[in-house]
């Protein structure tokens, strides 16, 4: 088969790298892909958000199937568009997509058919909103934008004065656009956080291992939230019985619940969780795979991804095995100096052949990374991942650090600490 994936990111890569692996799988395109994605697959420079675009491209490459990673192009309706030309793609309906790329409709969704999440309002006018928050008096509280962010779209407010700024940048300055017209206004919870990645043909569901994101810049999870700084697989505090509690309260009835709604569910399926005094509660839904949580579960992914791709699609997923293989994952991600905010691109990459460390110990998985005369330099915020699997969770940590010491560039900023609270309990 002849594939594209669209999207150009670490994410897009680890799936890519995963697809390789399939025997169906004979040629692989990117699009618009980066400077490290085309050692593996051919690119084409088509922003993923060009879904006019995109459709073009697939029709005149005669792709047999098209992976949509982002969210973007998923709430544009790209699947949709390449249905209708006949070509079958993995990920949800741009109405399916709107459990990510509508707070308001997955918060309402979750009200409806009763599936555990944090008590919310939802607001149009800032003055209203802050009312509301003004008489609660709870702190923290937290606001989030309606639309999509590009994950950045959700503030934690300490005070009423923090609540006022943050109303302020969301919904008047527009900081995320249109995606700020609504916002939810949402009780703080607290516990360990799991994401947990799931298969989805509409009516089977099948999670793949757990994880744990590090969105914190600094280390013991200090300063800005970012698009993550690493993830390790599986998660500690996410056991078996855990698990089924999830499966029976949330997972399936989120399922039924996008049946119930006329817009069935295929593709993958996040569930950002928060394992509170009182169960597991949903934080948030994404209708994709998760960056940077895709570069742990997919290596640890047992099976065939593109076989699984397509059970989602064709309805078949019932009959199709997905495993996981037991071990351990860690990734490590490598930073522009400066990210989440001001970051300077460009700079040299020292250390990798080919995209890869001579020598294994680890893949690298690119995100924000770009060739300039035959060398590899950064193009982005986030720019390697770098993931080690091992038999247990310390060595795969081990690995993924020693590893990501051996590539440097000018600025490099990477957390010293992905992990530690896992470890800690495990211990």
């Amino acid at each position: 088969m002849k594939l594209l994936v669209v999207g150009g990111g670490g994410r897009e890569h680890a799936i890519i790298k995963k697809l390789k692996e399939s025997p169906l799988c004979t040629e692989i395109w990117a699009a618009p892909g980066n400077g490290g994605i085309a050692c593996d697959a051919r690119c084409r420079e088509i922003p993923a958000t060009d879904i006019e675009g995109q459709a073009a491209f697939a029709k005149e490459e005669g792709f047999d199937y098209v992976v949509v990673a982002p969210d973007d192009p998923l709430a544009l309706g790209l699947v949709d568009k390449l249905a209708a030309a006949g070509i079958p793609a993995f990920g949800p309906s741009a109405a399916a997509a709107r459990i990510e790329a509508s707070k308001v409709f997955s918060k309402d969704l979750m009200k409806k058919y009763g599936i555990p999440t944090a008590g919310y309002e939802v607001f149009t006018d800032p003055g209203e909103a802050l009312v509301h928050i003004r008489e609660k008096g709870v702190y923290p509280v937290v606001i989030k934008a309606d639309g999509l962010a590009l994950g950045k779209g959700v503030l934690i407010c300490q005070s009423e004065a923090e609540a006022a700024e943050g109303l302020k940048e969301i919904m008047q300055d527009k900081k995320f656009g249109a995606s700020g017209d609504r916002v939810v206004v949402e009780e703080f919870l607290t516990g360990p956080e799991v994401s947990v990645l799931a298969f989805s043909d509409g009516v089977t569901l099948k999670p793949m291992v757990s994880s744990m994101d590090h969105k914190r810049a600094l280390d013991g999870d200090e300063g800005l939230n970012t698009g993550g700084m690493g993830t390790v697989a599986p998660n500690p505090y996410y056991t078996e019985e855990i698990a089924k509690v999830c499966m029976d309260t949330i997972f399936l009835p989120t399922l039924r619940a996008m049946q119930a709604e006329g817009c069935p569910f295929k593709g993958c399926l996040y569930f950002g969780l928060m394992l509170t005094p009182a169960g597991p509660k949903v934080i948030e839904y994404n209708c994709r795979f998760g960056d940077p949580e895709t570069q742990v579960v997919l290596p640890l992914l047992e099976g065939d991804l593109l076989e699984i791709m397509l059970a989602c699609t064709n309805g078949t997923l019932a009959s199709t095995p997905v495993a996981a293989s037991g071990q351990s994952a860690a990734c490590v991600v490598l930073a522009s100096g400066g990210y989440p905010e001001h970051y300077e691109k460009g700079k040299p990459i020292t250390g990798l052949e080919n995209g890869q460390l001579p020598g294994g110990g680890a893949v690298v998985y690119h995100a924000g990374t770009a060739q300039k005369g035959g060398q590899l330099v950064t193009a982005g915020g986030r720019v390697l991942g770098v993931t080690a699997t091992a038999p247990t969770l310390e060595q795969a940590i081990e690995k993924a650090y020693a590893a990501s010491g051996r590539i440097g560039f000018e600025g490099l900023h990477r957390r010293a600490d992905i992990g530690r609270r896992a470890l800690a309990a495990l211990n």
